[in-house]
């Protein structure tokens, strides 16, 4: 089991500065974008922070999941592919649980991260549905 795990991190580290490295970076500002995107969306529906949503809403988790793998799924998936190419060029051999983690690190996480605090930052810059008030009516906390 030692093995497994020094080969599984020597090689997830070796990723850094191997062929394909670009994608460290491209494929978290792709996820990024999307992030924003939904946030933004997000704060204007007056919806909670992503993330916080997730863990605190049961009945509309699986909504939310969906939502979420929506705009994340081509990102993940790119992930994937572009960790099994490297994998195959570098490697000779593919780990599908290693291309599923870069996936996961690479697109999941960021997504998950920013979609809440762009909702959040949108919100205080008062671009959420609930800073927009009638004319004449009163917002009551």
């Amino acid at each position: 089991m030692d093995d497994i795990w020094t080969r599984f991190t020597t090689q997830l580290i070796d990723r850094v500065s191997g062929p394909l490295h670009f994608r460290l970076v491209l494929q978290p500002l792709m996820a990024a974008f999307f992030a924003i995107r939904s946030g933004l969306a997000d704060a204007s529906a007056d919806k909670p922070p992503y993330f916080w949503a997730l863990l605190s809403a049961r009945s509309d988790r699986m909504a939310l999941i969906k939502d979420g793998w929506m705009s994340v799924s081509r990102v993940f998936a790119l992930a994937i592919v572009l960790d099994v190419v490297y994998q195959l060029y570098v490697l000779h051999f593919i780990y599908p649980g290693e291309a599923i983690v870069v996936a996961l690190v690479l697109a999941i996480v960021p997504y998950l991260i920013l979609r809440g605090l762009v909702t959040r930052a949108a919100r205080a810059m008062g671009r959420g549905a609930s800073t927009h008030t009638p004319p004449g009516t009163h917002r009551h906390a």
